[in-house]
């Protein structure tokens, strides 16, 4: 299990009040990478291509993992995850989808176009986010609580 907190967590949200549910649901899970919130795909593109504020990569450091919104203003998700195919040179962050409704459409375009390692539905829970820790634990920074979870779960 690779525990490198500086796996920063790229949340791009326009919903303040989802970021901040999704916030919390990580933490109460247990984990620990840093979490930079940006509030669109346009916002997003920009930090991932380090450009304009998050330009100083030790601050803003390219994320190893990328929770993104669908539904988003000026530039959705599906525009994020095209630009990540296609420009994209460095490690891939793992990149998990988030919906507030079942769009089954919309899952599979993510999975099959775009190459998204998972799907989830917004509000997260500490299950959901325990879940994919356990399925993609290399990425992740876990608190002994979930380490502990996630070896016992994985027997």
């Amino acid at each position: 299990m690779n525990n490198d907190v500086s796996k920063v967590i790229l949340l791009a949200e326009d919903d303040s009040n989802d970021a901040e549910q999704t916030k919390s649901a990580l933490r109460r899970a247990g984990v620990l990478n840093p979490i930079t919130h940006v509030a669109d795909g346009d916002e997003a593109i920009a930090y991932l291509k380090g450009e304009g504020e998050f330009s100083d990569r030790d601050k803003f450091p390219i994320p190893g993992i990328l929770l993104l919104d669908l539904k988003m203003p000026r530039v959705d998700g599906f525009r994020v995850l095209s630009w990540l195919n296609f420009y994209a040179t460095d490690e891939k962050p793992l990149v998990i989808v988030l919906s507030g409704h079942v769009e089954v459409h919309y899952i599979q375009r993510a999975y099959d176009e775009f190459g998204a390692h998972s799907f989830l539905l917004k509000p997260l829970l500490e299950t959901d986010v325990q879940n994919l820790v356990k399925i993609h634990n290399r990425y992740w920074a876990m608190s002994p609580e979930l380490q502990e979870y996630v070896s016992v779960v994985s027997r």
